[in-house]
């Protein structure tokens, strides 16, 4: 067996989820495509990392709203370029079509099937990013993209982000049932 390698400080939770983070900036509908998110806890707290300089960020500290829009593989050219385009000087919404939910500054995209509407909890400050911690209000589900009454990621085909190799990813096959094939251990 080889020994292990150091890598340094390298963070190897990748591959994360591509979502694509909306919000009002200046009266306007604004998109970011992120894949720094987390699941905070199971009282529907999510994070987002944003960097200070992202236009998003504006709208985000403004409204204390903001929404997650889960994009499929089939939009990952759109998703791509709000990635790479400021909406300070492009207006990356007229790439979508809109709608709101209950929070009226968190505008969501209906071509992604699922979207979440969120509501700012708390703000952590880093010297380059701020990590916004919301609390999902609503989520709004495509009915193709459901199995049984939940989400069916195999319908959704998410886009999965890896920074090692610089690329978006598909999402493989369901490899096992959880908190079931552990039991194979028990005696």
């Amino acid at each position: 067996m080889k020994p292990k390698r150091e890598l340094g400080a390298t963070n190897a939770l990748y591959p994360t989820l591509t979502i694509l983070v909306g919000a009002i900036v200046n009266g306007k509908p604004n998109f970011v495509t992120v894949a720094h998110i987390g699941i905070m806890s199971i009282e529907n707290l999510i994070s987002i990392s944003l960097s200070k300089i992202c236009h998003t960020n504006l709208g985000v500290r403004e409204n204390a709203t903001f929404s997650v829009n889960i994009p499929t593989e089939a939009q990952v050219k759109e998703t791509d370029y709000c990635g790479i385009v400021s909406g300070k000087s492009v207006d990356k919404a007229a790439l979508f079509k809109i709608f709101y939910g209950t929070l009226d500054t968190a505008p969501m995209i209906v071509e992604c099937p699922i979207n979440m509407e969120c509501r700012l909890v708390k703000t952590v400050e880093f010297p380059k990013s701020d990590v916004f911690v919301g609390e999902i209000v609503q989520t709004y589900c495509d009915e193709n993209a459901l199995e049984h009454g939940g989400v069916d990621l195999a319908k959704v085909r998410p886009i999965l982000f890896d920074m090692n190799s610089r690329s978006y990813w598909s999402l493989g096959e369901k490899l096992a049932p959880c908190w079931r094939i552990g039991r194979d251990l028990e005696e």
